[in-house]
């Protein structure tokens, strides 16, 4: 089996060597690649992408380079296609800074086998956030997932804005990823609402959620009050997915 994780940057050249190593230190059975979509980040993030992939991880370490700031949506869908073509069995998505760290890989594709998406999850029982979060952050947060997309979307994912997950190449290929059309953070939640409504089979596991080791966040406030009010276009534009037959490779 062989599992790609793709991992969308935009300056985290000081976050990258890292990342890239702690994965490829990991045990696991599954054949391990790593995809960085890289959207020409001033730092020089590509090529240390480029550098990594030729020196130290041929034929592991893969770079997707994109022309400019584009979207974490767009990279995501970018990078999940391009696994897709290149023989993924299973995909993760995860970001470059620590906030998701590796060492849950090996539980996610322990439990891949029996589901269609393994979420990491900050909001089941055991899963936690970082105690350097503002009481502000925290509410907002909390209210993205416990309020806002069960009223609006009556998602029942306790985690619906988590951007660390495994998925079955199977789930992504019935989502049909031309459907997906967010190109920010709403991007997660329109995944879980497009997974719930096509009755796939979702499994939250807790973990830990560290704030960024090295550099500034993107999830700004004027970024997540625009993630909320795109929810109601999600309603609308998948308002008629059905959930489609299984092949019976589930």
């Amino acid at each position: 089996m062989t599992t790609f994780i793709v991992i969308p940057t935009y300056n985290e050249a000081d976050n990258l060597p890292a990342i890239t190593a702690e994965i490829f230190s990991l045990d696991t059975p599954e054949e391990l690649h790593i995809l960085v979509v890289d959207d020409a980040s001033p730092d020089g993030t590509g090529q240390i992408a480029e550098d990594l992939a030729k020196n130290h991880y041929p034929g592991r370490l893969h770079v997707i380079h994109r022309t400019g700031k584009l979207g974490l949506g767009t990279a995501y869908v970018t990078g999940f296609k391009w696994a897709l073509e290149h023989g993924a069995d299973y995909i993760i998505q995860m970001d470059a800074d620590f906030s998701h760290s590796p060492a849950y890989i090996p539980q996610m594709l322990e439990k891949i086998a029996d589901y269609d998406v393994v979420v990491g999850s900050r909001y089941v029982p055991g899963g936690d956030l970082d105690e350097r979060w503002s009481w502000w952050r925290w509410f907002l947060s909390w209210w993205a997932n416990s309020v806002w997309t069960r009223l609006i979307l009556g998602v029942k994912t306790k985690d619906a804005t988590a951007g660390f997950k495994c998925w079955r190449r199977s789930a992504l290929e019935r989502i049909g990823l031309d459907r997906i059309t967010s190109n920010g953070y709403v991007f997660q939640v329109e995944m879980t609402f497009v997974s719930e409504k096509l009755n796939f089979r979702i499994l939250e596991i807790p973990i830990y959620f560290e704030d960024r080791r090295i550099g500034k966040s993107k999830m700004t406030v004027p970024v997540k009050v625009e993630a909320a009010l795109r929810v109601f276009e999600i309603r609308w534009r998948h308002r008629n997915v059905k959930p489609m037959p299984t092949s019976g490779d589930r």
